[in-house]
Formats: C-alpha cells, structure tokens, sequence
C-alpha cells in the first residue's frame, strides 16, 4: 500500500507541474525566447570566431603603407603578431567620427598596454588631413597607445584599402555632412592577419562590428544594437589565442 501512495503523489507532483510550467515554457517557445537566448548565450560567448571568407579562402589584411601622425612610415608589417581594429575616418567628421574615435579610445584603455594590441585609423581625406592635424586630434582625444596609427596618404590607395581590401564603404558625398560618406564600421584582425568575427543567429560571420553606437547608448535610432561590448570580448578572445 505504501508504494500505492508513493505513486499516488508522485503522479499528482507531476500533474501540478505541468498545469503551472509547460503553458510558461510553451509561451517561451512560441516567443522564440528559449531557443533564441540559449543560441546567442553559446554563439556570442563560448564559440571560436569565424574566419572572414573571399572565394572560399579566409580573408587577410591587404597590404598597405602610409604615414602616421608622428609621419613615421607604417604598413601592414608592423601590425604583425598583433590583435588590431581597423576603422576608416576622418578629423572633420561632424557626425559618427567622434563617437566611433569614443569607442576606439575605451578600447584603448582596456587593451592598450598590451604589446599584442594595435589600432589602424585610415583618413579618407588625406589631402586634409596631414600628419600634423592628425597629431593634434590624437591628442585632443586621448590616443595614447604607441600601437594606434593614424594614417594618411595617397586618396585613391585609401579608398582602395576601405572598399575594396577591407569591403568598408567611404566616398565623397556633397550632400552630407562632412561631404564625405562611411559605414562607421570596424573591422577585427588576428594576429596573423585573418579577418576575423563572431557569428550571427545563423551561424555566418556578422564580418564587421558597429562603431558608431556607445556602450551606454545601448541602441540607436533604428534599433542596432551596440557592438562595442561585443568587440571587447572578442580582442580578448584573440589575445588568448
């Protein structure tokens, strides 16, 4: 009999679970919030970074070579062996530079001490920006790190490098502000030169990271996430490697 009455509760435990949580757990599915969150928890955070792809080989660095704001001469070599982001901008930017420059200097101040870290900052508008404006913007805005290159140079090599070598829109706009046009996209590379980020919900390569929304904004006015959080975690990844 007391076997009788063990499975007499264990059936009504039971019954009271299931009236009080699948309803809950079939609400969750149907929301796409159970498979959604676990898919992300595992992508953003444990799974190695895709390699960025071209006709089915990963993607490197293009070669490049400019002169920094310290008009020492820099090329892709002297990112050898090291982590890096690579962005494209320019000092008159009246719109996404400043933050993009914002993001890149938090960024800086959490990896900047190590000697596996570097930052390349290309002008899109070389004839403007001279070493020596680009020395005076990196230190009107905190860049510190010997690894962070401002660069600047031949026009057409830089847009080369921006849409056709990294495949980051820049252009001459007149009608924008600025008079210039960017995705305000950053870029991650490995230490040995692969192009590199985390995947999105399908399993591709999201490619590029979003550099023009903070941390603290969180999103923008068309509802993108920040990337910026993202970003850090993925350096470090790569630092670990």
């Amino acid at each position: 009999m007391k076997g009788k009455y063990t499975y007499v509760w264990v059936s009504l435990i039971v019954l009271i679970f299931g009236i009080i949580f699948v309803p809950r757990i079939v609400d969750r599915v149907k929301e796409g919030t159970v498979v959604e969150n676990d898919r992300m928890n595992v992508k953003n955070n444990d799974q190695e970074l895709a390699y960025v792809l071209l006709n089915g080989k990963k993607r490197r660095v293009p070669n490049f070579q400019f002169i920094n704001q310290d008009s020492l001469v820099i090329s892709d070599k002297d990112y050898k062996g090291k982590v890096f982001v690579v962005e494209f901008f320019f000092t008159s930017c009246p719109s996404i530079c400043p933050v993009m420059t914002n993001n890149l200097v938090s960024i800086q101040e959490e990896f900047g001490a190590s000697d596996e870290f570097g930052i390349a900052s290309f002008s899109i508008t070389p004839e403007y920006d001279t070493p020596q404006v680009l020395k005076e913007y990196a230190e009107a805005h905190g860049i510190s790190d010997l690894d962070w290159h401002l660069m600047t140079g031949d026009t057409e090599k830089i847009y080369e490098l921006a849409n056709v070598g990294f495949n980051i829109f820049a252009a001459k706009a007149p009608d924008v502000p600025g008079g210039f046009e960017h995705s305000g996209l950053f870029a991650l590379i490995d230490k040995k030169g692969y192009i590199r980020s985390r995947v999105d919900d399908y399993g591709n390569p999201i490619i590029y990271y979003r550099g023009a929304i903070t941390e603290e904004q969180g999103k923008n006015e068309h509802g993108e996430s920040e990337q910026i959080s993202i970003l850090k975690e993925d350096i470090k990844k790569l630092l670990e490697e």
